[in-house]
């Protein structure tokens, strides 16, 4: 057989990797320990490596450099890829999964529910939430179920600040959530090769939670049409005034509710759970914690110009999502060849920066496993795109700031009133779906404390 010379220069230059005969362990990990597959990966072999299983080759790239190629230089190449492909079964085309034209449309409808104006606004309503959650857990006796708390709390806040909608009637968001990710997950391992019909008791779960999601979104949409709200700066304003009643324009509402719905609860809810976690395993944190609560906020509630005085605790925060990312993969699919870091990719590979491994690269980050939120306290910052935790480019997290507000808010009056401890006997693993949770969740003990403001000196 001959072989053409773009062949051998295609040849000559695909990035190294596990050899063939590693396929089983490749497999296993990718099933039961998707971090390690990346990071063990990322460790043997560079900053790009092409990692082949069966006839899927995905391209992992670890480099600041490199992740900016892919995710803002040559942003046009590379659409969303594996898990939310797969996810699309539930949130249809929403902001998450969708790209193009239909991307921009919905990202300029729903930006100005974002701007740092009315979100500084909102810091009231993310405060008296908060303090509700505070007086819930300081009334618990027994172990308290916190990634269930910051499930409740954070789809709490996302209905007031973003939909002007109350969420608490809809208890089985949280459920629904968990089995969308589980089932996108199943389908992204085994290369959705399982015919959805077969009646596993993953997917009769997967159908059911559809449902029940697409039941809540036209439920939302039906109140607000039948009470509108006056200033119509919501989410769901928005999208009734960029639509009509008609029965595509419904099913595109639908669609961004759902992810909505989803992005907007799921990473903050996975990193406060890591962050209970992190300063439990740490003391000396939380007394730092405390005592900067107590010197700022006093017996008061948090408003947004307090988060230029809680400075140690959005370290925490920042060191928190360095360690574990809510957003741990960011999967693209390469639409056309390309060249990364000097290594052929192409087109319709699967190429995936994943922030999980690029916060731990030993050329950015000394001693890259200990918690140390002192790395954020200082005037040097790590370069742009060896921290990704809201991704980058134009596609960077619109709900950002939200997000780190209402995880301030939460650590710093959480730190104030209260000592949170895990169960004894509790194993902590990180779970790797479509966002970093907690393996099993956390089930923590609650302690009140005092706010002594001598506890600040």
């Amino acid at each position: 057989m001959t072989i053409s010379s773009d062949e051998a220069r295609a040849a000559r230059t695909a990035p190294p990797g596990p050899p063939r005969r590693a396929t089983f362990r490749l497999l296993k990990q990718l099933f039961t320990d998707r971090l390690a597959l990346m990071g063990d990966n990322a460790e043997a072999y560079g900053d790009v490596v092409r990692i082949a299983i069966g006839p899927k080759a995905m391209y992992l790239v670890n480099h600041p450099d490199l992740a900016k190629h892919v995710l803002a230089d040559n942003a046009a190449n590379y659409h969303k890829g594996i898990g939310l492909q797969e996810a699309r079964r539930a949130l249809g085309d929403g902001l998450l999964t969708s790209d193009g034209e239909t991307w921009k449309t919905q990202r300029r409808t729903i930006q100005p529910v974002f701007q740092p104006k009315r979100i500084s606004r909102q810091a009231a309503v993310v405060a008296s939430e908060v303090d509700d959650l505070i007086k819930r857990l300081a009334a618990h006796d027994g172990p308290v179920e916190i990634l269930h708390e910051m499930t409740g709390l954070t789809l709490g806040v996302l209905g007031k600040t973003l939909l002007d909608a109350e969420l608490g009637g809809y208890e089985t968001l949280g459920h629904s959530f968990e089995a969308v990710q589980d089932q996108a997950m199943f389908e992204a391992v085994t290369l959705s090769m399982v015919p959805q019909w077969v009646p596993l008791k993953k997917q009769v779960e997967f159908r059911t939670a559809r449902e029940d999601l697409r039941r809540i979104a036209d439920e939302l949409v039906e109140q607000r049409l039948a009470n509108p709200v006056e200033d119509g700066e919501d989410v769901l304003s928005r999208l009734i005034a960029s639509g009509s009643a008609e029965s595509s324009s419904r099913e595109r509402m639908r669609d961004e509710l759902i992810t909505l719905l989803l992005a907007g609860h799921e990473t903050t809810a996975s990193t406060l759970g890591w962050a209970f976690h992190l300063v439990d395993e740490h003391p000396e944190v939380g007394e730092r914690l405390h005592a900067e609560a107590v010197e700022v906020l006093g017996d008061r509630l948090p408003g947004h110009e307090d988060l230029r005085k809680l400075t140690y605790t959005v370290s925490v925060v920042e060191e928190v999502m360095r360690l574990y990312p809510p957003v741990w993969l960011l999967p693209r699919i390469a639409q056309a060849d390309d060249e990364i870091g000097g290594y052929h990719v192409p087109a319709g590979s699967d190429v995936v920066v994943v922030p999980y491994t690029l916060h731990r690269h030993p050329e950015f980050w000394a001693d890259a496993e200990r918690f140390d939120p002192g790395r954020f306290a200082g005037a040097e910052r790590p370069p742009r795109y060896a921290y990704l935790p809201f991704g980058a480019g134009p596609r960077f997290c619109i709900g950002n700031s939200l997000g780190v507000m209402e995880a301030v808010f939460v650590l710093a009056m959480a730190a104030r009133d209260l000592r949170l401890r895990k169960v004894p006997g509790k194993v902590v693993e990180p779970e790797a779906m479509l966002s970093l949770r907690v393996r099993g969740g956390l089930p923590m003990t609650v302690h009140p404390r005092e706010r002594r403001l001598s506890d600040a000196a």
